[in-house]
């Protein structure tokens, strides 16, 4: 078995577990509105939920204010209250596992990019200890306030622990 196919087992793994725990689902961030997939596409039918991190509303978006120099690329960032408004259409339709992951990317906003990508690379086969990943969770915790982030790489570390593919026993 490739490395590949051992990640693609253990994030199967992962998220088969995710979906047998409904009281574990991503809390909701308060938004201005309830949407629902009669909302969708939310750019185009409620576009003025939709705001920036640095609160530059939606309609106020565009390409030429970019090109302009009006618009920097903090100005382009997403906000949490975004990711919960889709996650709450995807819940309308039954496609809790996809709100979940949306809640989680909203959690993950605050973390850097680049420690981001170290984290992603640490979640991968033989790159990190049981030990290193939980240090990962507790940041992820007290640092940037993303506990369902948090228990998703305790539960890969557990995982990867128990088939042997954490850095232990390469």
């Amino acid at each position: 078995m490739t490395q590949e196919q051992m990640l693609e087992q253990i994030v199967k793994q992962v998220l088969a577990s995710m979906n047998n725990q409904p009281a574990g689902q991503p809390e909701a961030v308060a938004v201005e509105g309830q949407v629902t997939s009669a909302d969708y596409p939310i750019a185009d039918k409620k576009p003025e939920l939709i705001k920036t991190q640095t609160g530059v509303n939606f309609k106020d978006l565009s390409y030429d204010k970019v090109i302009n120099g009006q618009l920097k690329a903090e100005d382009m960032r997403i906000r949490p209250e975004t990711l919960e408004l889709q996650a709450q259409v995807a819940d309308s339709v039954g496609r809790t596992a996809f709100g979940s992951n949306l809640r989680r990317a909203a959690e993950l906003i605050a973390v850097p990019d680049e420690r981001l990508l170290e984290i992603y690379n640490a979640l991968r086969p033989y790159k990190s200890t049981k030990d290193e990943l939980e240090a990962i969770a507790i940041e992820l915790e007290d640092k940037y306030n993303a506990p369902n982030s948090a228990k998703l790489v305790r539960e890969a570390a557990d995982i990867g622990y128990k088939r042997k593919r954490t850095k232990e026993f390469k």
